[in-house]
């Protein structure tokens, strides 16, 4: 007589229809939304900032440092545990995720207009103190969004879908406030085109509105933390201590040994698009490419190659899993360097633009879908919001700090080479880091998905 062992039944693929259903969902319009208002800050604190201060006469060097306001996102899990925590008073009768939404976007809105009325003239100190503040709602913003959208999910499927979404939705507002908001300020100026910036963020509190509160009686991507102790009141030395320490235990008990190589892909995955991020739009200006140039090919081209991207991501990572779509992406994500030192050498003719823009806005579509589910995955619920800002602080701060420093590399290497040369080389330089996130990236996807399939997960 022979025993037999019971095997799993084989895990599919998903097909074409469930693809089309999964779109039919109204929680991926409202991702969409919500992903639109979550990009829609974060340049205009950043590259773009850089680009309106440039024309003021600011220097390559203070443009760099005053980039690091966006260390805002990249310390966001410091106070991610009061979004998983509190409920506000009054707004709080919306939902926990959703009142925090709503406020971290009024916040945004009155920090843009506060720019608006500031002006680079007061002075970088004052004008960066107030795009701080936009920095922080935008931060505290994504926090709530992040938790929403993984507690939301009702399978791996449909986090895959809401991950496209919000990264759709993210690269369209980047593409305004990158692209458009170029061809609206040679018009109007930079003053009223970051007040009508303040004005779209109307599109997400509209979608907080209509999204309904995640539950965890649905939510079976997030799964619940097991082991935990009946949470304690905030203000009681218990009950801080669930609040911050809580989602790292949480996380260390869910991935053991592995999380210091899970949070080292993260921390690299990214790394070349941050570093030389400050150093795009000038390098646009002083090749002698105009604004409306810019924002023309960006709104078209750039469009284009966003969606194709987003598209393939959320495709793959729907199909293949989240661990082969992440390490896909690692390979695609240097790819818009060197389209950018390639366009040094070559000139900056608009048909040298237009394909440096298209790996740009292609690899950086793909490979920020596979992190965002990938990352996603690895979350509990209830602690969603913290896991999640954690692990994306993880993912920008070694890249925020870096791109201090993009600015004073081009201004070192100008005397001995030239300006143009200077940056193509740091754009070349900025590649190279990503080989380091290739490798790592491997082996956290590998031994995720090793420990994913044998609890009977198959993504």
């Amino acid at each position: 007589m022979t025993e037999t062992t019971a095997q799993p039944p084989e895990k599919t693929e998903p097909g074409w229809r469930a693809v089309l259903t999964g779109l039919t969902n109204p929680r991926v319009a409202i991702m969409l939304a919500l992903g639109f208002s979550a990009g829609l800050p974060f340049l205009l604190t950043g590259n773009t900032l850089g680009a309106w201060l440039r024309e003021e006469g600011t220097t390559l060097t203070a443009i760099g440092f005053i980039g690091w306001v966006g260390f805002a996102y990249s310390f966001k899990f410091l106070w991610a545990p009061l979004l998983d925590r509190v409920t506000l008073p009054g707004i709080g009768g919306l939902g926990k995720r959703r009142s925090w939404i709503l406020i971290a976007q009024i916040l945004v809105a009155l920090g843009l207009v506060g720019m608006v009325l500031a002006g680079p003239q007061a002075g970088l100190v004052a004008f960066g103190a107030l795009a701080l503040v936009v920095a922080f709602a935008s931060a505290t913003q994504d926090i709530a969004i992040d938790a929403w959208r993984i507690e939301a999910a009702e399978s791996d499927e449909e986090l895959a879908l809401l991950s496209a979404a919000y990264q759709l939705g993210y690269r369209v507002s980047l593409l305004i406030t990158n692209a458009l908001i170029f061809i609206v300020a040679a018009n109007i100026g930079w003053e009223l085109s970051y007040t009508a910036m303040a004005a779209l963020m109307l599109v997400g509190m509209a979608a907080a509105l209509l999204a309904s509160e995640p539950s965890a009686q649905t939510s079976a991507v997030a799964k619940p933390a097991g082991g935990l102790e009946a949470e304690a009141p905030l203000w009681t030395g218990r009950g801080l201590y669930q609040a911050i320490v809580g989602p790292f235990e949480a996380f260390l008990r869910a991935h053991g040994g592995k999380a210091v190589l899970l949070l080292a892909a993260v921390s690299l995955y990214r790394m070349p698009d941050f570093v030389m991020g400050p150093m795009v739009n000038p390098f646009y200006l002083d090749l002698g490419i105009t604004r409306e140039e810019i924002g023309g090919v960006r709104a078209t081209i750039g469009l284009i190659a966003t969606s194709i991207g987003v598209a393939a991501g959320g495709l793959a990572a729907f199909r293949l899993g989240f661990t082969k779509t992440l390490i896909l992406g690692a390979f695609l994500a240097p790819a818009s360097n060197l389209g950018y030192t390639y366009m040094a050498i070559a000139g900056g003719e608009l048909h040298n633009f237009a394909l440096a823009l298209f790996l740009e806005n292609f690899s950086e579509g793909f490979a920020g879908t596979a992190l965002i589910a990938w990352m996603s995955s690895l979350t509990s619920f209830g602690y969603a919001a913290t896991q999640y800002a954690l692990l994306s602080s993880f993912y920008t701060i070694l890249g925020k700090f870096l791109k201090g420093f993009s600015g004073a590399a081009v201004d070192g290497m100008e005397p001995m080479i030239g300006l143009i040369p200077a940056y193509g080389t740091f754009f070349a330089l900025t590649a190279a880091i990503g080989i380091p996130s290739v490798i790592i990236s491997i082996w956290a996807a590998r031994a995720h998905g090793a420990a994913r399939e044998a609890q009977g997960l198959s993504r």
